[in-house]
């Protein structure tokens, strides 16, 4: 894909920082993804989502890759899929890592974990940092339901180039999918709330993600985001 993982972007060396404006347009094309892979008639939990399995187009447009880890959700009456636990640390989420039962909602808490990366700029797991910064989302936490603590958490490279209230929405949205299973969100829920979140109506050089620079589009919300081709892992990832 021409623009790379969404993990090169957030935390590359060297990268230029993303606008708010594309980091929402990537939730939501990444929600899009999800939403249509738990809405099929067959239900697909991908199991693996993070940072550098979103690819972006030219246009900061998000596809789905890698599909590896990917399960086929409950069906009939059973409520959740019993597997081996695999996956990455820091977007698995706890009650999955604990028995080994997957739903779809546990992909909700991974889209958590990214969009709170999206919204911070730091790693779901940083073991250069200590204590309790080393896991973004214990960190994070108390936080996000804070108006006047906000602020501690979001991007520096934003350079406070963001809606107040457009970021409270998605870290309540954060903190909302990142929370106990039976209270997180359908994937079709953050979708729809993620469309609400206000977005600056000045447009967006997709060659550039500096909003203050060169000629601009209002970026438009994409279809759903699967990526073709995208590559199965042979072996399982610790």
């Amino acid at each position: 894909m021409p623009k790379g993982s969404l993990e090169n972007h957030l935390f590359r060396r060297g990268a230029r920082p993303l606008s708010w404006a594309i980091r929402m347009k990537v939730a939501i094309g990444a929600a899009q993804g999800l939403s249509f892979l738990h809405e099929s008639e067959q239900q697909i939990i991908y199991r693996d989502f993070k940072a550098s399995n979103i690819l972006l187009d030219a246009e900061y447009n998000s596809k789905l890759s890698d599909f590896g880890l990917a399960k086929e959700g409950p069906t009939g009456d059973r409520t959740h899929v019993s597997t081996q636990v695999m996956g990455t640390q820091g977007y698995a989420a706890p009650e999955y890592i604990a028995t080994g039962r997957l739903t779809s909602r546990c992909d909700v808490y991974s889209f958590g974990v990214v969009l709170l990366e999206l919204l911070s700029g730091l790693r779901a797991v940083d073991k250069t940092k200590v204590g309790v910064e080393q896991n973004l989302v214990e960190w994070a936490r108390p936080y996000l339901g804070d108006k006047r603590k906000l602020f501690r958490i979001m991007d520096m490279k934003l350079e406070g180039q963001y809606p107040q209230k457009g970021a409270f929405m998605a870290a309540i949205l954060a903190f909302e999918c990142l929370s106990e299973a039976k209270f997180r969100p359908t994937m079709t829920e953050v979708l729809t709330r993620l469309e609400n979140i206000p977005v600056p109506k000045e447009a967006v050089n997709f060659g550039d993600s500096n909003p203050r620079s060169g000629s601009r589009q209002h970026p438009g919300s994409p279809g759903h985001r699967i990526a073709k081709g995208s590559r199965a892992l042979k072996s399982p990832r610790k």
